[in-house]
């Protein structure tokens, strides 16, 4: 444990930090993998998810939670699956 009054306080944003960028990851995560199993299952509305997972994959590389050239290879790939 910290004992300096700064370390302690550091400590606690980067409770706060890893908890938000972990919930922000997960999301995106998430968000992808439901256009993958309805790509997967044939459904209507991939088009839509699609559009919901690209947009959380740029706004995890907005915020710094993935790389840029990950992003873009994420929505690439997803692109093509979209489109087959």
């Amino acid at each position: 444990m910290p004992i300096i009054k700064s370390a302690i306080e550091r400590a606690k944003t980067n409770v706060k930090a890893n908890e938000r960028n972990s919930a922000q990851l997960s999301t995106m995560r998430t968000a992808v993998k439901r256009f993958e199993a309805a790509k997967t299952a044939g459904a209507d509305n991939a088009e839509e998810l699609y559009r919901a997972a690209s947009a959380a994959v740029d706004k995890a590389a907005s915020k710094g939670l993935i790389k840029r050239n990950k992003a873009s290879r994420d929505k690439s790939r997803m692109a093509a699956r979209l489109a087959k």
